[in-house]
């Protein structure tokens, strides 16, 4: 009996000293990765609608100051150049950090609606699978808006193209869904935080209070409703994919790229970070974290 409680003792002097060990390496030290390097356009690709994956048409994404800013200093007029800059990654549970500012005036041929409005696309789809025309991805967009120095308008909020996300457990079809922000006007850089829970929901914050969450994105195949047959994609210029999105209807999204939106404002984004809540959740890894969420065994380093 002695013997087994001496073996006990030991065993649980091994684990203490492991934990110990781990506790020594900052096992919960947040690792986050930077998704901008501040000098290029390295990691990302970019897609505007009517021109090809990579054609960085007019230079609408350029790098300035260690900020991506989307500019449209060599255009006339907007006509419709709907353009998204994707990260080369997907991501499924993470946290995203990124700073905001609206600047100067809107681009001619915007339409009145993307006045100080743009937003950064979540578990979208990848910039290659867009088609030629597509203005937007499908995807969950925290829509970034400026005040109008008239009135409230609230920014994070939840746009859904080509998909709807559920309010008090039910599907809301809404196409874009209001938080409870503040309105921030003129040109004052806002900052952003995002906990992304793969399929599970999504909370937006702003300047550290917490505006908007909803559960269960998933795909609509662009319907108005759970019982209507009839579709908006083709108002996003799909077209070539139509009945594949139609028959992801209902589908969840899990995972996806992130992109930023050019619609017709300038605007600038810094500081865009994300923090990876999927990894190796062994302790007795070296690469256990404490806050991750999501198991990922192959991660795991020993």
């Amino acid at each position: 009996m002695f013997k087994y409680i001496l073996l006990s003792i030991l065993i649980l002097s091994v684990l203490n000293s492991c934990t110990s060990a781990k506790s020594e390496k900052d096992i919960n030290t947040e690792e986050w990765i930077s998704l901008f390097n501040g000098k290029d356009l390295s990691g990302w690709d970019i897609k505007i609608s009517g021109y090809e994956l990579n054609d960085n048409y007019k230079e609408t994404f350029i790098v300035q100051d260690s900020m991506i800013r989307i500019r449209y200093d060599n255009y006339e007029t907007f006509d419709d150049a709907f353009g998204h800059l994707y990260y080369k990654t997907p991501f499924s549970y993470y946290k995203l950090s990124f700073d905001y500012r609206f600047t100067g005036e809107q681009l001619k041929g915007g339409v009145h609606w993307n006045i100080r409005n743009s937003g950064v696309m979540l578990h979208s789809q990848s910039a290659e699978s867009n088609e030629l025309q597509q203005d937007f991805p499908i995807s969950i967009e925290l829509q970034t808006l400026g005040g109008l120095n008239k009135g409230e308008r609230t920014t994070a909020n939840v746009c859904t193209p080509g998909t709807a996300v559920e309010i008090n457990s039910t599907v809301d079809y809404t196409h874009c869904i209001n938080s409870t922000s503040k309105t921030y006007h003129g040109d004052q850089w806002v900052h952003i935080d995002a906990i992304i829970m793969g399929g599970e929901y999504m909370e937006f914050m702003v300047n550290g209070d917490s505006v908007l969450k909803f559960t269960k994105p998933q795909i609509t195949g662009g319907k108005y409703s759970a019982n209507s047959s009839e579709t908006n994609l083709g108002n996003f210029g799909i077209q070539r994919d139509l009945d594949y999105w139609m028959s992801k209807a209902g589908t969840i999204l899990t995972e996806g790229y992130i992109a930023l939106q050019a619609e017709s404002h300038p605007i600038d984004f810094k500081n865009i970070k994300l923090l990876d809540l999927c990894g190796c959740m062994d302790i007795k890894a070296k690469n256990y974290k404490s806050y991750f969420v999501k198991n990922k065994p192959k991660a795991c380093i020993y």
